[in-house]
């Protein structure tokens, strides 16, 4: 008898969410329906499904639809994030010092500055002291699914260096989102979140596969991070860290790549468009756009994830090539790697998460600031993808 394949894909549609391509248009098409609806007759219908409050408020847990997508949809999204990470440090590209020097290097570059531009295009602007971390952000999932419609031409080093960035951007995006937006800590419940993160650690040391055992440990650290004041979000990054992702003698596959095949669709297919269609629902009219234009914090997000994020980017990635042993990509020249680096500037998801957290305060400026992220996210991947185009043909004429 036939062993049967653990990570095979469980059908057609689960396989096709797999793939970067499709889970980017997924994530492009749940935006652009947010966008037709809150410009659209049915406005109204939109916002009240948005702040329609569920959930059991003796938990503190009555919470808009809007925010149970982005606490609770986006923890899985970040447990994903979290599977992918842990691999790529231990057993992928970021896990000797000589592979993580590049990619770690150019994802600190495409955050130092972008942040910096921010804070220099908006300093004194309301806002602005938590808003310049929005354009740190990098949507791997939109990033990398523009780069391979675009960049089929591209040697596969590209999309190795660019996968590094991102998980190691990502990385970042979650120290910031833990650090700059938790308030009001509960010790107590920190303490239990602690505790439930170190049993499934224990578990997965102990080699326990029941998923039943696994999931209620899962929901509770979420509930104890979300009681803490820490972004309910940081639980998922932390169990999909503490994943076991090196396969047992005589095992087919470690847990982390049996629950990044299993979760992948469901977080493209599901919770990322979901969050999507709640967040990216802005207004779009003739004094909306000019806000976009006028307002210092969105000037900040725009300057920072395109011009920001290429400088950071090449300028980190030159600077450790020329100072350490680092070498660029084989494969990549520096306009490889700039149109690559182009694709940075599409923050989208985590954004976005970051937009709502810096600014739940100033209503007033958070869907200006949305919309900010939105234009300059699809100008990157416009901008990168007809680069990548270029650089294609270049190729093809230099190699034919």
């Amino acid at each position: 008898m036939t062993r049967r394949r653990i990570a095979a894909p469980v059908g057609e549609f689960a396989r096709y969410l797999r793939t970067e391509t499709v889970g980017g248009f997924v994530l492009l098409a749940a935006a652009a329906v947010a966008i037709v609806w809150a410009n659209s007759p049915w406005a109204g219908a939109y916002q009240a499904t948005r702040n329609t409050v569920v959930g059991p408020a003796a938990l503190h847990l009555d919470l808009t639809l809007a925010q149970w997508a982005t606490d609770g949809l986006l923890a899985l999204f970040f447990f994903v994030v979290g599977l992918e990470l842990k691999r790529e440090l231990v057993v992928g590209e970021l896990s000797t010092r000589s592979q993580a020097l590049l990619p770690v290097a150019a994802a600190l570059g495409g955050m130092i500055v972008p942040a910096g531009l921010a804070l220099l295009v908006g300093r004194g602007a309301t806002g602005m002291d938590q808003a310049w971390a929005i354009p740190v952000a990098t949507d791997i999932a939109f990033a990398l699914g523009v780069l391979a419609l675009a960049g089929s031409a591209m040697p596969v080093s590209a999309r190795v260096f660019l996968l590094g960035l991102a998980v190691a951007d990502d990385l970042g995006g979650i120290i910031v989102i833990a650090v700059l937006f938790s308030s009001g800590l509960d010790l107590i419940a920190l303490v239990a979140a602690a505790l439930l993160a170190a049993l499934y650690w224990w578990l997965q040391r102990r080699r326990v596969r029941a998923w039943w055992v696994y999931l209620p440990i899962a929901v509770a650290t979420w509930l104890a991070v979300h009681e803490a004041g820490v972004h309910a979000t940081v639980s998922g990054v932390l169990l999909g860290l503490l994943t076991r992702v090196r396969a047992d003698p005589g095992e087919e596959f470690a847990p982390a790549l049996r629950l990044e095949h299993r979760l992948q669709p469901w977080s493209a297919g599901f919770a990322v468009p979901v969050f999507a269609l709640f967040a990216a629902g802005v207004p779009i009219g003739a004094s909306a756009l000019r806000a976009v234009f006028t307002e210092a914090v969105s000037q900040g997000v725009i300057v920072g994830l395109l011009a920001g994020k290429i400088v950071g980017i090449l300028g980190a990635s030159w600077l450790v090539i020329r100072l350490t042993p680092a070498s660029r990509p084989r494969g990549l020249s520096w306009r490889d790697m700039a149109a690559v680096s182009m694709l940075g500037g599409v923050g989208f998801t985590v954004s976005l998460l970051i937009a709502e957290l810096s600014l739940a305060d100033h209503p007033e400026l958070l869907e200006t600031a949305k919309a900010a992220v939105l234009a300059a996210s699809a100008t990157a991947s416009v901008a990168g993808a007809a680069l990548l185009v270029r650089r294609g043909r270049v190729r093809a004429r230099n190699t034919g």
